[in-house]
């Protein structure tokens, strides 16, 4: 197969345009026409719907770009593995992780890492659990931070940490006298929450479902500062980890009646290639963990 056109076949489905397509690739966008045409003609198949200036995949299309996005990962595997053999004065990693956790738990992990390789490149991506799942089963992240509570068989984890999710309020709030607060009385309350997609929210959603109380959410946003100046004003309350509350003595946390655990775990796609420096930092990670 024309393994250059199967890659800019590709590059133009995932974008549904020759132009986007040729914007990512580098190139002059008739090249990418040609190079599909080729791919289209050595195949005896038509791969795309061309109506005016609008594309879509047809069924062969359809077929041929999930094949290709494996086929794609492989190789770019291939070509890393080939590349490490050389040690790990070069690499990188790419962690997808949440942002409290992203704030909060990993900054003086991966400076400690950066020390010991500092040769090393460090990316961090920041996204809800969900979405983080989702681009490591794609192969867009090498490593993410997900929950521990269904981890898809495609999926390799190891046990990362476990957090108590706590309800936060200002000083002036009646719940800071207290010594917990139920479910059923946090969701009475004005809420400022994380969106859809974070562990955080999923949260509240399923403890809405269960109780079958529709949470009143003043605000939406995944701004952590917003968040607690928010609630520090006195406009709405939240849930946050132990770890994002700990620093702000103007911030009053109580425990869930009954307490809400979250397990986290560091995950990576069972059939990629996992590299040295991932694997390297998977190892630090644990390491640290048992300090």
């Amino acid at each position: 197969m024309y393994f250059k056109g199967l890659h800019y076949f590709y590059e133009v489905a995932k974008r549904g345009s020759f132009t986007l397509a040729a914007e990512q690739l580098h190139i002059a966008q008739p090249a990418v026409s040609m190079a599909v045409k080729k791919l289209e003609q050595s195949l005896e198949l038509t791969l795309f719907h061309r109506v005016e200036r609008q594309i879509s995949l047809t069924d062969e299309g359809q077929r041929l770009y999930r094949q290709a996005e494996r086929i794609l990962q492989a190789v770019a595997d291939a070509e890393l593995e080939m590349r490490e053999l050389r040690g790990l004065e070069r690499g990188s990693v790419q962690l997808g992780t949440p942002s409290m956790l992203g704030s909060y738990h990993f900054p003086s992990i991966i400076m400690a890492f950066r020390r010991r390789y500092p040769n090393l490149t460090f990316t961090v991506h920041e996204g809800g659990a969900w979405q983080l799942q989702t681009m490591l089963e794609r192969g867009e992240l090498d490593l993410a931070v997900i929950e521990a509570e269904a981890v898809p068989d495609t999926i390799q984890a190891v046990p990362l940490l476990r957090e108590e999710m706590r309800v936060v309020v200002n000083a002036a709030h009646p719940f800071a006298g207290q010594g917990s607060v139920t479910p059923q009385a946090f969701l009475g309350e004005d809420l400022v929450l994380f969106r859809e997609g974070y562990f955080h929210r999923k949260v509240i959603n399923q403890m809405a479902e269960q109780y079958g109380i529709a949470p009143k959410i003043n605000f939406e946003t995944n701004l952590l500062p917003l968040i607690r100046s928010i609630v520090k004003q006195g406009s709405g309350i939240s849930t946050l980890l132990t770890m994002a509350t700990e620093d702000d003595p103007d911030l009053i946390t109580l425990s869930f009646n009954p307490p809400v655990m979250l397990d986290l775990c560091l995950a990576w796609r069972k059939d990629g290639y996992l590299s040295k420096a991932n694997r390297a930092f998977v190892d630090f990670v644990l390491e640290s963990s048992r300090l």
